[in-house]
This record gives structure tokens, sequence and C-alpha cells, in this order.
């Protein structure tokens, strides 16, 4: 019956039911909200898609969570440790087809093509990622860009494409689109290897317990022609803080924290430009103010 199926929806749910209640920044959501100065389409749709990415986004954490063994996320449990590997994969799955099933219903016949590409896109990103870390290849710079351009950008690069089939402005937004997943990955990057706040705890620079070619080591091993250590350390995926705090200090000398932050600083500038390009955009620029406190440092 209807009945009984709702009430095991809710069982099935419930990792992604847990994600949702971690309070989380809700960033992707205002940045849709502010492309909406540009593309003006009625509510109702704009939120229905919010609600599409939304969706993706945190099924996507859920999956990648499990992908990178991240114990925590946001400072809790990952939900996986909570709920179990099976039901967290079978919940983002489950959730990927509900968000689908959104697409379809809102009744545009373009819409279900451009979800479909947009998630494949997104999956090549992330097989991308996983591919360089699990076979210990670091990627040029070139790649990296590529890969982060479709994990990163594609969920951005799909609410847009979204928007677009309910609005009359036609213009491409690519050329915001790109450097915007660009920023957020590189800014993520940065602020993994580099937050206090993480100092003491179990998430201290998780990203080289995962052993993952992020942005800063990425430069790293552009520069540095004797890059066995940072191999084995990355190879080691250590919990242990000492060994951290050592490829810490071969990136600080390497100037690799100060290369990412010319980068991000480069590319707030090409999203400023891109911005005024397009006509400007005050809600867009007083989110990205407001994001790129790390890097004015």
């Amino acid at each position: 019956s209807k009945m009984e199926a709702f009430s095991y929806d809710n069982k099935l749910l419930e990792p992604l039911t847990y994600l949702r209640s971690i309070p989380g920044k809700k960033i992707r959501t205002k940045l849709i909200q502010s492309f909406n100065h540009w593309l003006s389409i009625p509510e109702d749709k704009l939120s229905t898609i919010c609600e599409i990415i939304e969706l993706l986004h945190n099924s996507s954490l859920l999956i990648d969570d499990i992908e990178d063994h991240s114990d925590l996320r946001r400072g809790l449990p990952a939900a996986h440790k909570v709920f179990g590997v099976p039901l967290t994969i079978n919940c983002a799955n489950l959730a990927y087809f509900q968000a689908l099933r959104k697409c379809i219903d809102l009744g545009e016949p373009k819409i279900v093509p451009i979800f479909t590409d947009q998630l494949i896109e997104l999956h090549r990103g992330q097989g991308m990622d996983i591919w360089f870390r699990d076979n210990y290849q670091c990627p040029s710079e070139e790649q990296y860009f590529d890969l982060i351009k479709k994990k990163t950008g594609g969920l951005f690069k799909l609410a847009v494409l979204l928007m677009k089939c309910y609005s009359s402005d036609c213009r491409d937004f690519n050329t915001l689109m790109e450097p915007i997943g660009m920023f957020f990955q590189i800014r993520d990057d940065l602020a993994n290897l580099t937050s206090k706040e993480y100092s003491d705890s179990k998430s201290f620079c998780e990203d080289l317990t995962e052993g993952k070619f992020s942005y800063p080591i990425v430069k790293y091993f552009q520069k540095e022609d004797n890059t066995e250590r940072m191999m084995e350390i990355l190879k080691k995926r250590t919990c242990d803080v000492e060994v951290k705090k050592e490829a810490i200090c071969m990136l600080e000398e390497k100037e690799c924290f100060k290369m990412t932050n010319l980068k991000l600083i480069e590319l707030k500038k090409v999203i400023f430009d891109e911005i005024r390009n397009f006509g400007g955009n005050q809600n867009l620029e007083m989110l990205f103010n407001h994001l790129s406190k790390i890097v004015d440092k």
C-alpha cells in the first residue's frame, strides 16, 4: 500500500535525512538564486531546480565519503559510518533517480538529456579523481583543471542549463560557470590543508589521509624533482599527525600554498570580470566577496 511504501522510504532515505540535518552553507542554492537575476525564471521552477540540485549534491556527498573513506563530514560522523555502506549507497542511488523523476515531472522535453549528460560528466570527473589517487599518479595541472571542471563545475552547470530551459536569456554562461567551479574546488583544497580549526581534530588535513592529489599537491609535483617522500606519504593513507605536518612543511617550502592562493586570486578576478561582462550581479558579487575571505589573507 501507499502508506507502507511511505514509511519504508523514510527508513531508506535516512542517510540523506541525516546528512541534511548537519548544517551546511547552502552555497549552491544561493548561487543558483543569484543567477536568476539574469535568467528571471518563475519562482516555482527555480525552487524545483534548487531541490533537484540539492538532492544530487547531497547524494553525491554520501557516495563521495564512501569513495574517499572519510570518517567525518562537517565534523560529524559520515552517513555510512552511522547507517553502513550498503544502505548509504542504495539511498544515494535512490535519490539520484528521485531527482530524475523531478526532472521528468517538470515536463520540459529538453531537461532529461541535459540532466543525463551532466551526470555523466560528474561521474567522469569523480572517476578521474579516484583513478589518479588509487593509481598513485599525480595529474598535470591541465588534467586537474579538466577533472574539477567536470566534478565540481558539473552541478552548477546543470543548474544553469536547467534554468535556461525556462528563460528567454540565451547567453552561454560557461565562461563564468567554469571558473566558479574551479574556485570552489581549489578553495576547498586550500582550506583542507591550511585551516587552523581542524589542526588537533581527527580531520586534520584529511586530504592527505585520503591520498588525494589536490591542487597544492599538484603544484608540488610540478615544481619538485624528488617527489619520492611525498608520494610515500600519500600512499600511506596516514592518520599520523606528525607525518602530515611533515608533508605540510614540504608544501610550505615549495610555496605550494602561496601558488594556490595566487590561483584563487586569479580565478576571482576572472569571475568578477565575467560577472561584469554579463551585465553585473550584486548578489553574486557579494557571495564571492564573502567566499574569498580565505583567499585575501
